[in-house]
Protein backbone atom coordinates (compact mmCIF):
# COMPACT_ATOMS: atom_id res chain seq x y z
CA UNK A 1 0.00 0.00 0.00
CA UNK A 2 1.14 3.66 -0.42
CA UNK A 3 1.81 5.93 2.08
CA UNK A 4 -1.25 8.32 1.55
CA UNK A 5 -3.63 5.15 1.46
CA UNK A 6 -2.32 4.22 4.97
CA UNK A 7 -2.61 7.94 6.30
CA UNK A 8 -6.07 7.23 5.16
CA UNK A 9 -6.70 3.72 7.07
CA UNK A 10 -4.88 5.27 10.20
CA UNK A 11 -6.98 8.49 9.98
CA UNK A 12 -10.10 7.07 10.61
CA UNK A 13 -9.88 6.24 14.41
CA UNK A 14 -8.69 9.53 15.41
CA UNK A 15 -12.20 11.21 13.61
CA UNK A 16 -14.16 8.87 15.96
CA UNK A 17 -12.08 10.13 18.93
CA UNK A 18 -12.85 13.55 17.42
CA UNK A 19 -16.40 13.40 17.44
CA UNK A 20 -17.63 11.95 20.32
CA UNK A 21 -14.86 14.43 22.23
CA UNK A 22 -16.64 17.49 19.80
CA UNK A 23 -19.98 15.60 21.50
CA UNK A 24 -18.75 15.82 25.37
CA UNK A 25 -17.29 19.52 24.61
CA UNK A 26 -20.94 20.50 23.35
CA UNK A 27 -22.25 19.07 26.91
CA UNK A 28 -20.17 20.93 28.83
CA UNK A 29 -20.85 24.26 27.22
CA UNK A 30 -23.29 26.74 29.57
CA UNK A 31 -25.72 26.11 26.36
CA UNK A 32 -26.32 22.05 26.84
CA UNK A 33 -25.10 21.92 30.57
CA UNK A 34 -25.11 18.40 30.59
CA UNK A 35 -21.53 17.77 32.37
CA UNK A 36 -21.15 20.77 34.31
CA UNK A 37 -17.39 19.77 36.36
CA UNK A 38 -19.38 18.43 39.14
CA UNK A 39 -21.61 16.33 36.72
CA UNK A 40 -18.29 15.18 35.61
CA UNK A 41 -15.81 14.37 38.85
CA UNK A 42 -18.78 12.02 39.86
CA UNK A 43 -18.47 10.61 36.69
CA UNK A 44 -14.90 10.11 36.62
CA UNK A 45 -15.36 8.39 40.05
CA UNK A 46 -17.95 6.38 38.76
CA UNK A 47 -15.37 5.44 36.27
CA UNK A 48 -12.90 4.47 37.85
CA UNK A 49 -14.77 2.22 40.64
CA UNK A 50 -16.99 0.59 38.02
CA UNK A 51 -16.55 1.28 34.46
CA UNK A 52 -12.91 0.33 33.96
CA UNK A 53 -12.88 -2.36 36.32
CA UNK A 54 -15.41 -4.08 34.40
CA UNK A 55 -14.01 -3.56 30.71
CA UNK A 56 -10.22 -4.97 32.63
CA UNK A 57 -12.13 -8.05 33.42
CA UNK A 58 -14.06 -8.89 30.77
CA UNK A 59 -11.72 -8.28 28.05
CA UNK A 60 -8.98 -10.24 30.18
CA UNK A 61 -11.09 -12.98 31.52
CA UNK A 62 -12.02 -13.65 27.27
CA UNK A 63 -8.95 -12.63 25.37
CA UNK A 64 -5.94 -13.47 27.30
CA UNK A 65 -4.91 -17.38 27.87
CA UNK A 66 -1.76 -18.12 30.05
CA UNK A 67 -0.20 -19.34 26.34
CA UNK A 68 -0.98 -15.49 25.65
CA UNK A 69 0.58 -14.33 28.34
CA UNK A 70 3.67 -16.16 28.07
CA UNK A 71 4.14 -15.24 24.53
CA UNK A 72 3.49 -11.80 24.81
CA UNK A 73 5.91 -11.17 27.32
CA UNK A 74 7.80 -7.90 25.83
CA UNK A 75 5.08 -6.61 25.77
CA UNK A 76 4.78 -5.33 29.95
CA UNK A 77 8.35 -4.51 28.82
CA UNK A 78 7.86 -2.57 26.19
CA UNK A 79 5.10 -0.40 28.17
CA UNK A 80 7.42 -0.18 31.20
CA UNK A 81 10.17 1.61 28.49
CA UNK A 82 7.48 4.08 27.95
CA UNK A 83 6.95 5.27 31.12
CA UNK A 84 10.69 5.34 31.89
CA UNK A 85 11.88 6.78 28.99
CA UNK A 86 8.94 9.33 29.03
CA UNK A 87 9.90 9.97 32.92
CA UNK A 88 13.06 10.64 32.24
CA UNK A 89 12.63 13.37 29.75
CA UNK A 90 9.23 14.51 31.77
CA UNK A 91 11.91 15.55 35.03
CA UNK A 92 14.34 17.03 32.95
CA UNK A 93 11.49 19.32 31.17
CA UNK A 94 10.76 19.72 34.79
CA UNK A 95 14.22 21.13 35.99
CA UNK A 96 14.87 22.72 32.89
CA UNK A 97 11.36 24.71 32.71
CA UNK A 98 10.25 24.64 36.69
CA UNK A 99 6.90 24.82 36.91
CA UNK A 100 4.84 25.34 40.68
CA UNK A 101 6.18 22.43 43.07
CA UNK A 102 2.41 21.32 42.83
CA UNK A 103 2.61 20.39 38.98
CA UNK A 104 5.52 18.41 38.83
CA UNK A 105 4.26 15.35 39.06
CA UNK A 106 1.39 16.09 37.03
CA UNK A 107 3.96 17.63 33.90
CA UNK A 108 5.96 14.25 34.87
CA UNK A 109 2.97 11.74 34.44
CA UNK A 110 1.76 12.75 31.44
CA UNK A 111 5.29 12.59 29.58
CA UNK A 112 5.40 9.16 30.27
CA UNK A 113 1.79 7.75 30.75
CA UNK A 114 0.21 7.18 27.39
CA UNK A 115 -3.64 6.45 27.09
CA UNK A 116 -3.59 2.44 26.45
CA UNK A 117 -6.75 2.10 27.13
CA UNK A 118 -9.69 3.37 25.28
CA UNK A 119 -7.58 4.73 22.68
CA UNK A 120 -5.87 1.34 21.14
CA UNK A 121 -9.64 -0.45 21.73
CA UNK A 122 -10.83 2.25 19.37
CA UNK A 123 -7.80 2.47 17.06
CA UNK A 124 -6.42 -1.08 16.37
CA UNK A 125 -10.24 -2.29 15.43
CA UNK A 126 -10.83 0.74 13.39
CA UNK A 127 -7.58 0.03 11.37
CA UNK A 128 -8.61 -3.80 10.92
CA UNK A 129 -11.87 -3.05 9.60
CA UNK A 130 -10.56 -0.74 6.76
CA UNK A 131 -10.40 -2.26 3.33
CA UNK A 132 -7.08 -1.09 2.83
CA UNK A 133 -5.79 -2.75 6.07
CA UNK A 134 -1.89 -4.31 5.32
CA UNK A 135 -2.99 -6.77 8.46
CA UNK A 136 -4.33 -9.28 6.58
CA UNK A 137 -8.18 -10.95 7.49
CA UNK A 138 -10.24 -8.90 8.87
CA UNK A 139 -11.80 -11.14 11.57
CA UNK A 140 -8.76 -12.76 12.56
CA UNK A 141 -7.03 -9.08 13.06
CA UNK A 142 -9.90 -7.96 15.13
CA UNK A 143 -10.02 -11.08 17.56
CA UNK A 144 -6.32 -10.39 17.24
CA UNK A 145 -6.18 -6.72 17.52
CA UNK A 146 -8.52 -6.97 20.24
CA UNK A 147 -6.44 -9.20 22.56
CA UNK A 148 -3.31 -7.05 21.96
CA UNK A 149 -5.41 -3.92 22.76
CA UNK A 150 -6.99 -5.88 26.25
CA UNK A 151 -3.68 -6.99 27.17
CA UNK A 152 -1.63 -3.26 26.82
CA UNK A 153 -4.82 -1.83 28.34
CA UNK A 154 -4.41 -3.96 31.58
CA UNK A 155 -0.71 -3.30 31.61
CA UNK A 156 -1.55 0.54 31.14
CA UNK A 157 -3.62 0.59 33.76
CA UNK A 158 -1.28 -1.65 36.40
CA UNK A 159 1.61 1.19 35.66
CA UNK A 160 -1.05 4.02 35.26
CA UNK A 161 -2.82 3.41 38.86
CA UNK A 162 0.70 2.46 40.57
CA UNK A 163 3.47 5.04 39.08
CA UNK A 164 1.50 7.41 38.02
CA UNK A 165 -1.00 7.45 40.29
CA UNK A 166 2.04 7.72 42.90
CA UNK A 167 3.26 11.10 41.04
CA UNK A 168 -0.08 12.83 41.02
CA UNK A 169 -0.36 11.63 45.25
CA UNK A 170 2.64 13.16 45.74
CA UNK A 171 1.71 16.34 44.12
CA UNK A 172 -1.49 16.78 45.95
CA UNK A 173 0.21 16.48 49.27
CA UNK A 174 2.66 19.20 48.08
CA UNK A 175 -0.16 21.26 46.97
CA UNK A 176 -1.80 20.83 50.68
CA UNK A 177 1.13 21.85 52.25
CA UNK A 178 1.58 24.76 50.20
CA UNK A 179 -2.05 25.98 51.15
CA UNK A 180 -1.35 25.07 54.61
CA UNK A 181 1.81 27.14 55.06
CA UNK A 182 0.75 29.73 53.42
CA UNK A 183 -2.24 29.96 55.33
CA UNK A 184 -0.19 29.80 58.76
CA UNK A 185 2.21 32.12 57.99
CA UNK A 186 -0.44 34.33 56.73
CA UNK A 187 -2.20 34.14 60.68
CA UNK A 188 1.58 34.72 62.28
CA UNK A 189 2.11 37.47 60.28
CA UNK A 190 -1.23 38.91 61.32
CA UNK A 191 -0.18 38.27 64.84
CA UNK A 192 2.75 39.67 64.95
CA UNK A 193 2.43 42.64 62.82
CA UNK A 194 2.83 45.19 65.34
CA UNK A 195 5.61 43.58 67.10
CA UNK A 196 7.61 41.89 64.59
CA UNK A 197 6.67 42.72 61.33
CA UNK A 198 6.39 46.40 61.38
CA UNK A 199 9.89 46.57 63.06
CA UNK A 200 11.28 44.39 60.26
CA UNK A 201 10.27 46.20 57.96
CA UNK A 202 11.67 49.29 59.45
CA UNK A 203 15.03 47.90 58.73
CA UNK A 204 14.40 47.16 55.05
CA UNK A 205 12.94 44.03 55.11
CA UNK A 206 10.27 42.43 52.49
CA UNK A 207 7.33 41.22 53.36
CA UNK A 208 8.09 37.77 52.02
CA UNK A 209 11.17 37.87 54.03
CA UNK A 210 9.16 38.81 57.21
CA UNK A 211 6.84 35.90 56.32
CA UNK A 212 9.29 33.21 56.17
CA UNK A 213 11.31 34.63 59.44
CA UNK A 214 8.12 34.15 61.07
CA UNK A 215 7.37 30.82 59.92
CA UNK A 216 10.73 30.04 60.95
CA UNK A 217 10.71 31.10 64.67
CA UNK A 218 6.92 29.77 64.35
CA UNK A 219 8.52 25.92 64.06
CA UNK A 220 11.64 26.68 66.20
CA UNK A 221 9.33 28.26 69.08
CA UNK A 222 9.69 25.51 71.72
CA UNK A 223 6.27 25.46 72.48
CA UNK A 224 5.60 23.44 69.30
CA UNK A 225 7.95 20.70 70.30
CA UNK A 226 8.35 17.59 71.67
CA UNK A 227 10.20 17.86 75.17
CA UNK A 228 14.09 16.47 73.69
CA UNK A 229 14.35 14.75 77.05
CA UNK A 230 11.50 12.13 76.31
CA UNK A 231 13.14 11.33 73.01
CA UNK A 232 14.43 7.57 72.33
CA UNK A 233 18.50 7.30 71.73
CA UNK A 234 19.62 7.84 67.89
CA UNK A 235 19.91 4.20 67.47
CA UNK A 236 16.42 3.12 68.77
CA UNK A 237 15.30 5.85 67.01
CA UNK A 238 16.82 5.02 63.44
CA UNK A 239 15.66 1.61 64.14
CA UNK A 240 11.81 2.62 64.86
CA UNK A 241 12.19 4.86 61.82
CA UNK A 242 13.35 1.75 59.40
CA UNK A 243 10.12 0.32 60.31
CA UNK A 244 7.36 2.34 60.08
CA UNK A 245 8.88 3.69 56.51
CA UNK A 246 9.26 -0.68 55.38
CA UNK A 247 5.37 -0.68 56.86
CA UNK A 248 4.35 2.40 55.41
CA UNK A 249 6.29 1.41 51.80
CA UNK A 250 4.26 -2.39 51.59
CA UNK A 251 0.97 -0.51 52.92
CA UNK A 252 0.85 2.12 49.82
CA UNK A 253 1.87 -0.72 47.54
CA UNK A 254 -1.34 -2.72 48.96
CA UNK A 255 -3.07 -0.06 48.37
CA UNK A 256 -2.32 0.94 45.17
CA UNK A 257 -3.06 -2.98 44.21
CA UNK A 258 -6.37 -3.09 45.50
CA UNK A 259 -7.22 0.12 42.95
CA UNK A 260 -10.34 -0.78 41.37
CA UNK A 261 -9.42 -0.72 38.26
CA UNK A 262 -5.88 -2.69 38.81
CA UNK A 263 -7.76 -5.06 40.86
CA UNK A 264 -9.83 -6.01 37.80
CA UNK A 265 -7.08 -6.35 36.04
CA UNK A 266 -5.59 -8.72 38.59
CA UNK A 267 -9.06 -10.73 38.31
CA UNK A 268 -9.14 -10.78 34.82
CA UNK A 269 -5.58 -12.04 34.57
CA UNK A 270 -6.69 -14.71 37.20
CA UNK A 271 -9.68 -15.79 35.17
CA UNK A 272 -8.32 -15.80 31.89
CA UNK A 273 -5.34 -17.81 32.91
CA UNK A 274 -6.99 -20.42 35.10
CA UNK A 275 -8.99 -23.07 32.72
CA UNK A 276 -11.25 -23.90 35.29
CA UNK A 277 -12.82 -20.37 36.79
CA UNK A 278 -12.99 -19.28 32.77
CA UNK A 279 -15.18 -22.33 32.00
CA UNK A 280 -17.01 -20.54 34.77
CA UNK A 281 -17.80 -17.76 33.17
CA UNK A 282 -17.03 -17.79 29.25
CA UNK A 283 -18.41 -19.90 26.74
CA UNK A 284 -21.85 -20.59 25.69
CA UNK A 285 -22.25 -23.31 27.97
CA UNK A 286 -20.62 -21.72 30.94
CA UNK A 287 -22.96 -22.07 34.00
CA UNK A 288 -21.99 -18.38 35.46
CA UNK A 289 -21.81 -16.72 31.50
CA UNK A 290 -24.46 -14.29 33.00
CA UNK A 291 -21.43 -12.57 35.32
CA UNK A 292 -19.57 -12.66 32.36
CA UNK A 293 -22.10 -10.95 30.43
CA UNK A 294 -22.95 -8.09 32.87
CA UNK A 295 -19.52 -7.73 33.57
CA UNK A 296 -18.63 -6.70 30.02
CA UNK A 297 -21.96 -4.70 29.46
CA UNK A 298 -20.75 -2.11 32.34
CA UNK A 299 -17.28 -2.25 30.74
CA UNK A 300 -18.75 -0.65 27.61
CA UNK A 301 -19.80 1.65 28.93
CA UNK A 302 -16.48 2.83 29.56
CA UNK A 303 -15.01 4.42 26.35
CA UNK A 304 -18.00 6.83 25.84
CA UNK A 305 -18.07 7.74 29.19
CA UNK A 306 -14.37 8.62 29.30
CA UNK A 307 -14.02 9.88 25.89
CA UNK A 308 -17.25 12.56 26.61
CA UNK A 309 -15.45 13.75 29.68
CA UNK A 310 -12.46 14.08 27.83
CA UNK A 311 -14.26 16.44 25.35
CA UNK A 312 -15.79 18.44 28.22
CA UNK A 313 -12.97 18.89 29.91
CA UNK A 314 -11.13 20.30 26.80
CA UNK A 315 -13.91 22.77 27.23
CA UNK A 316 -12.08 23.63 30.55
CA UNK A 317 -8.65 23.90 28.91
CA UNK A 318 -9.89 26.69 26.60
CA UNK A 319 -11.51 28.55 29.53
CA UNK A 320 -7.80 28.02 31.85
CA UNK A 321 -4.57 29.63 31.14
CA UNK A 322 -2.55 29.04 34.42
CA UNK A 323 0.03 27.16 32.94
CA UNK A 324 3.17 28.08 30.56
CA UNK A 325 3.27 28.08 27.27
CA UNK A 326 6.36 26.38 27.38
CA UNK A 327 5.48 23.68 29.74
CA UNK A 328 2.79 22.74 27.22
CA UNK A 329 4.98 22.73 24.17
CA UNK A 330 7.48 20.72 26.38
CA UNK A 331 5.04 17.85 27.02
CA UNK A 332 3.78 17.80 23.36
CA UNK A 333 7.35 17.30 22.07
CA UNK A 334 7.89 14.89 24.82
CA UNK A 335 4.84 12.20 23.57
CA UNK A 336 4.92 13.24 19.75
CA UNK A 337 8.72 13.41 18.79
CA UNK A 338 11.24 11.87 21.35
CA UNK A 339 8.74 9.04 22.38
CA UNK A 340 7.52 8.02 18.99
CA UNK A 341 11.22 8.09 17.45
CA UNK A 342 12.39 6.35 20.97
CA UNK A 343 9.54 3.34 20.58
CA UNK A 344 11.10 2.81 16.36
CA UNK A 345 14.55 2.06 17.75
CA UNK A 346 12.93 -0.34 20.39
CA UNK A 347 10.50 -2.03 18.57
CA UNK A 348 13.35 -2.66 15.71
CA UNK A 349 15.80 -4.04 17.82
CA UNK A 350 13.70 -6.44 19.87
CA UNK A 351 12.29 -7.55 16.56
CA UNK A 352 16.20 -8.04 15.58
CA UNK A 353 16.83 -9.84 18.53
CA UNK A 354 14.46 -12.53 18.33
CA UNK A 355 12.36 -11.00 21.09
CA UNK A 356 8.82 -10.82 19.18
CA UNK A 357 6.67 -12.82 17.70
CA UNK A 358 6.70 -12.53 13.93
CA UNK A 359 3.20 -10.87 13.59
CA UNK A 360 3.43 -7.35 12.34
CA UNK A 361 0.04 -6.56 13.99
CA UNK A 362 1.58 -7.06 17.02
CA UNK A 363 4.70 -5.27 16.45
CA UNK A 364 2.29 -2.18 15.29
CA UNK A 365 0.89 -1.89 18.61
CA UNK A 366 4.64 -1.55 20.16
CA UNK A 367 4.98 0.66 18.50
CA UNK A 368 1.66 2.64 19.05
CA UNK A 369 1.86 2.63 22.61
CA UNK A 370 4.77 5.19 22.48
CA UNK A 371 2.88 7.84 20.25
CA UNK A 372 -0.52 8.34 22.02
CA UNK A 373 -1.49 10.96 23.88
CA UNK A 374 -1.99 11.52 27.81
CA UNK A 375 -3.40 9.03 29.43
CA UNK A 376 -7.25 9.99 30.24
CA UNK A 377 -6.79 8.48 33.84
CA UNK A 378 -4.46 11.69 34.90
CA UNK A 379 -7.97 14.21 34.25
CA UNK A 380 -9.60 11.42 36.68
CA UNK A 381 -7.08 11.43 39.25
CA UNK A 382 -6.67 15.14 39.18
CA UNK A 383 -10.35 15.63 39.91
CA UNK A 384 -9.94 12.35 42.76
CA UNK A 385 -7.63 14.96 44.66
CA UNK A 386 -8.47 17.99 43.60
CA UNK A 387 -5.39 19.22 42.54
CA UNK A 388 -4.22 20.61 38.85
CA UNK A 389 -7.47 20.02 37.37
CA UNK A 390 -7.17 23.55 35.14
CA UNK A 391 -3.57 23.11 34.03
CA UNK A 392 -3.97 19.20 33.55
CA UNK A 393 -7.03 20.69 31.17
CA UNK A 394 -4.79 23.01 29.20
CA UNK A 395 -2.17 19.93 29.37
CA UNK A 396 -4.68 17.69 27.58
CA UNK A 397 -6.55 20.04 25.41
CA UNK A 398 -3.12 21.01 23.38
CA UNK A 399 -2.38 17.31 23.32
CA UNK A 400 -4.89 15.55 22.07
CA UNK A 401 -5.19 18.88 19.22
CA UNK A 402 -1.65 17.62 18.42
CA UNK A 403 -2.51 13.70 18.72
CA UNK A 404 -5.03 14.45 15.81
CA UNK A 405 -1.83 14.91 13.49
CA UNK A 406 0.47 12.73 15.23
CA UNK A 407 -1.53 9.53 15.29
CA UNK A 408 -2.32 9.78 11.91
CA UNK A 409 1.14 10.45 10.56
CA UNK A 410 2.89 8.28 13.16
CA UNK A 411 1.05 5.13 12.63
CA UNK A 412 0.71 5.56 8.99
CA UNK A 413 5.10 5.79 9.41
CA UNK A 414 4.89 2.28 11.45
CA UNK A 415 2.87 0.51 8.84
CA UNK A 416 5.01 1.47 6.28
CA UNK A 417 8.34 0.53 7.91
CA UNK A 418 6.19 -2.97 8.84
CA UNK A 419 5.01 -4.00 5.26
Amino acid sequence: MGFWALFEVASMPILQIFIISLLGAFMATDYCKLLPEDTRRSLNKLVFVVFTPALMFASLAKTVTLQDIISWWFMPVNIGITFLVGGIVGWIVVKILRPKPHLEGLIIATCSSGNLGNLLLIIVPAICNEDGSPFGNRNVCNSVGLSYASFSMALGGFYIWTISYQMLKISAVKFKAFEAAEAFVSKEANKSLDATAESQLLKGESEEQVAITLATKSIEDPENQANVSQESSPKQKGKASFWVKAVGFLRQILEELMAPPTLGAILGFLFGATGWLRNLIIGEGAPLRVIQDSIKLLGDATIPCITLILGANLIQGLRSSTIRPLLVVGVVGVRYIILPAIGILVVKAAGNLGFLPSDPLFRYVLMIQFTLPPAMNIGTMTQLFNVGQEECSVLFLWSYLAAALALTTWPTVFMWILT
